[in-house]
């Protein structure tokens, strides 16, 4: 009779094998399992559950968090099975910067990806609209990462007054601020040479009626 080894024997039976196997299968297949959690990030696993080495995952930033601009989002699995390290690249932030009332953002500002607390953004007045200067026209992201609530701070400007014409009469419905029409009409006896409305726009700095203001001809007399 041959005596029996000591120590691990050299084979498993398949009922043995199996369970070692299920228990140990990351380092059975090389694998660096799931990638590591980003804090305010979500993995794109893309359904995918092995990740050999070569592997790449990509994240996004969730809602309410920005990218902060030149950090990575990407990991790779290593030959070792492990993923590459990534430092922290989403940030709370407040969203869009919110439209405002005749206005918009200077154009000084570069477009950025995030806006952390405490950043403020400031606007001006769109053309044929003047600045209210005893108002704000700055917005700020707050500490709870919403926008304070821009105020109204630019107001329509006003064209010339547009005086009278002659053996006519000029009807103004509402005012003569931007945007706003005036109306044209003669006298009896008289007919409209030109157009019957214009309205009040802009030229450069400038505020313009948009069209030449008309003129009132004598009608022939018949016979």
């Amino acid at each position: 009779m041959r005596p029996a080894r000591s120590g691990a024997p050299r084979w498993l039976p398949p009922a043995l094998l199996l369970p070692l196997l299920l228990c140990c299968p990351l380092a059975a297949r090389g694998d660096c399992g799931l990638p590591p959690d980003m804090p305010g990030a979500t993995a794109q696993l893309e359904g995918r559950t092995a990740f050999p080495a070569g592997a790449r995952v990509g994240y996004y930033c969730n809602e309410g968090f920005a990218k902060i601009i030149g950090k990575v989002n990407v990991v790779h699995c290593l030959p070792g099975g492990e993923w590459t390290r990534l430092e922290v690249f989403c940030q709370r932030s407040c969203g869009i910067t919110p439209s405002v009332l005749y206005g918009h953002k200077k154009d000084i500002y570069i477009p950025v990806s995030s806006h952390p607390a405490g950043f403020v953004v400031e606007y001006e007045c769109n053309p044929g609209y003047a600045r209210n200067h005893s108002v704000s026209a700055n917005i700020t992201c707050l500490q709870n990462y919403t926008w304070s609530k821009p105020e109204i701070f630019c107001y329509k400007r006003s064209c010339p007054d547009p005086g009278k014409i002659e053996n006519g009469h000029i009807r103004i419905p509402t005012d003569i601020l931007f945007t706003s029409y005036i109306y044209f009409s003669c006298d009896p006896g008289y007919k409209l040479v030109g157009k019957s409305s214009t309205s009040c726009y802009y030229e450069g700095n400038d505020m313009i009626w948009d069209d030449p203001f008309p003129k009132c001809q004598e009608r022939k007399k018949e016979g």
